[in-house]
């Protein structure tokens, strides 16, 4: 198997499109994590956000054996891109009518698994995330998006402006707003992280 490790994004799109299957399997393994966080994040179910993380990558597939993937952007930034306009249009399809529980499963736990600490700090770990979460959810739509793409995929908020259409001020504006409102969820719930 090829290794494809120092390779550029854009070169590993055109060699999977010249028929190198590894150079997909290099991209995939180097953002996986993020795109998976990502969608799991907006979704809060475990189960739900792997279905939803394989139509992505069979999307991507797709549009780079068409040849309409656009190599101006990152590669990363546009499967995010992907990643959110699944999620949109499943909550869409669900009309928004209930919101998805998850299965108690949740980003930090699975981020956490690389890891064996002791149990007494794994457990005050996952509190600590659990309280995060709760906080995150409880955040206005905008808000709560604008803070997972910056901080757990990673995005700069001109990426985030393009993926959820909205200016960068705005993007901006969302993140100011949630962290604010963390800041006082934390204060009025005597909270400490």
């Amino acid at each position: 198997m090829r290794t494809h490790q120092y390779v550029l994004d854009n070169d590993l799109v055109r060699l999977f499109q010249e028929g190198d299957e590894t150079a997909l399997s290099s991209l995939i393994g180097r953002y996986k994590d993020k795109i998976f966080s990502t969608i799991f994040y907006l979704v809060k179910d475990k189960h739900l956000a792997e279905d939803l993380f394989q139509d992505v990558f069979i999307k991507i597939i797709d549009k780079l054996r068409s040849g309409s993937y656009n190599e101006e952007g990152k590669f990363l930034h546009w499967a995010l891109r992907i990643s959110h306009n699944l999620c949109v249009d499943y909550f869409r399809k669900e009309k928004r009518n209930h919101t998805t529980s998850g299965d108690n499963n949740n980003l930090f736990e699975l981020l956490d698994n690389c890891s064996d600490s002791l149990a007494d700090s794994r457990i005050v770990t996952t509190q600590i995330h659990e309280k995060v979460r709760v906080m995150l959810d409880s955040l206005p739509d905008e808000q709560k998006e604008v803070i997972i793409l910056r901080h757990f995929a990673d995005l700069s908020f001109k990426e985030i402006a393009e993926i959820t259409n909205t200016s960068i001020n705005t993007a901006l504006g969302r993140m100011r707003y949630g962290l604010i409102n963390l800041r006082k969820m934390m204060e009025e719930n005597k909270m400490v992280l």
